[in-house]
């Protein structure tokens, strides 16, 4: 049995030790090794063959597998106990002719802070832990429609990382570790999706973004991870941080996986401001096609930094690789300078906002410990006590005090700022997409300007780590971006897999 306990996600695990006695199980059929890395259009070919691959014997295959795994990668705080039978009710309708869409019975795993019908939503949170939220988040109820599986809950870091910690740790869940070395850093705050997926727990994930918490987990783990432009999905039931930036996006170990994952998540909310505009209907798969790069003009940073210094791109073996790739495919590439924005007051506007977001959250959702922030910080500190500073990040979060009538000028004069160093030299070079070595961070002015990117894996470093090529681009450029990803991954072919 297992050596850590994840809170009240024990309980659902200990569930599947039940099914022994399940009639059911006598029919079930093994399952390959090696099925766990395989791509949903693999599954779903193996799931429409005569006798072949069942969602039902998918779904038991990758609870074993968290079972064996998960106690020393800590990436799955909670799992579904409904999962089994919903893949089974799956099976019962393709039998019958009816698929609902490629991800016809394909396990996914949610991040904590996705509101789930029946499970837990903590944010990795024992404050947090108490009555479930009762429903499920419109993004959840697109997946199930398309036909996916919820499988389980993802660990994080705590709070998005608005507690103060490691990467990847949260009271409840513990430690996320990397599954390509444990000590290696697994990025923040969507680490259990990411490591989740890397490992083989699941072939899909949902991660969500403030700032850099789907795409570095991304980059570190070694998949692929898509934060799409703010207001593209819908973020109702999702604990949320700040509306200027919160995203939730999909993880997987493909770009077509990924595309796929956006298509069934799609829809947004009429009732989000930021969804005003954003593109209806986008089959996000349809450009991902040979060729795909070719005649693309793509802006590189001529110079990146390191150590202080300022060095040319061909200082930079894994980025010059990426660029000799992307070229040999027929693409344009075209340097640019990136000017900066001003990201002085930056930090003060967003601890304002996660102070008024967060405490609205709390004090809607039923059943809960804590209804604020100030309830938080205490039950924080009778639990785990009071001696350390073990919350400094939700302390400072407390203690903002800008309204929101002082953050709205503010805000929208911020965003524009960022969204210029993404528009104008896009603009000024006619370009469809911007690349960059994922260590110039330059996925923290994208989010902040509320704009799409996505990580794909590049090779691995002189630690044997994964690295990662990160496109961007402007607002609604999913499409694109998806397409010139998809093209740099077909032509690189970089497959980065931990050791079982």
């Amino acid at each position: 049995m297992f050596s850590i306990a994840y809170g009240l996600g024990l309980i659902a695990r200990q569930t599947l030790q039940t099914f022994a006695g399940d009639d059911s199980r006598a029919t079930s059929k093994p399952v390959p090794p090696g099925t766990e890395s395989l791509s949903v259009s693999e599954l779903g070919r193996q799931m429409a063959l005569p006798g072949g691959l069942r969602s039902a014997d998918l779904v038991s295959y990758l609870q074993e597998r968290i079972r064996r795994l998960d106690p020393q990668l800590r990436s799955v705080i909670e799992l579904n106990p409904e999962a089994l039978e919903t893949a089974r009710e799956l099976d019962r309708e393709r039998a019958s002719g009816k698929v609902r869409g490629p991800l016809h019975g394909i396990p996914v795993l949610l991040k904590d802070t996705i509101e789930t019908a029946g499970m837990q939503t903590s944010a990795g949170a024992y404050g947090l832990v108490g009555e479930t939220a009762g429903r499920n988040a419109p993004l959840v109820d697109h997946l199930i429609r398309q036909g996916a599986v919820v499988l389980g809950k993802t660990n994080m870091t705590e709070l998005a990382g608005f507690r103060g910690g490691p990467d990847g740790w949260s009271s409840r869940g513990g430690q996320t570790r990397n599954p390509h070395k444990p000590g290696a850093d697994v990025g923040g705050s969507s680490s259990g999706s990411a490591a989740a997926v890397a490992a083989g727990l699941a072939p899909l994930a949902v991660g969500s973004e403030t700032n850099g918490s789907i795409i570095v987990p991304a980059a570190r783990n070694g998949v692929v991870g898509l934060k799409p432009t703010v207001g593209l999905l819908n973020r109702t039931g999702i604990i949320p941080a700040s509306q200027h930036q919160d995203a939730p996006g999909p993880m997987a170990r493909s770009v077509f996986d990924v595309a796929l994952m956006l298509n069934a998540m799609s829809g947004s909310d009429p009732q989000d401001p930021a969804s005003v505009g954003a593109p209806q209907g986008v089959d996000y798969t349809r450009l991902l096609v040979p060729g795909a790069l070719k005649d693309k003009r793509i802006g590189y940073p001529a110079t990146f930094s390191a150590n202080g210094e300022t060095l040319s791109v061909d200082n930079s073996t894994q980025f010059s690789r990426t660029l000799k790739v992307l070229r040999e495919q027929g693409a344009v590439l075209v340097p640019i300078n990136q000017r900066l924005a001003d990201a002085s007051r930056y930090d003060e506007l967003l601890l304002s906002d996660v102070k008024d977001e967060l405490n609205a959250y709390l004090a809607k959702r039923p059943g809960l410990p804590v209804k604020s922030l100030t309830e938080l910080i205490k039950f924080n500190d009778e639990r785990d006590g009071a001696q350390a500073d073990h919350q400094p990040v939700l302390k400072d979060v407390n203690a903002a005090t800008l309204t929101a009538e002082q953050r709205k000028p503010l805000w929208n004069a911020l965003i524009q700022d960022f969204r210029s160093t993404v528009d104008d030299p896009i603009q000024l070079h006619n370009l469809d997409a911007v690349v960059s070595d994922f260590e110039t961070n330059s996925y923290f002015g994208v989010a902040a300007a509320g704009y799409p990117g996505i990580a794909v894996p590049s090779g691995v470093d002189e630690d044997g780590l994964p690295t990662s090529a990160y496109f961007f681009g402007t607002r609604w450029a999913e499409p694109t971006l998806l397409a010139v990803a998809y093209g740099y991954e077909q032509a690189a072919q970089v497959a980065i897999r931990p050791e079982p």
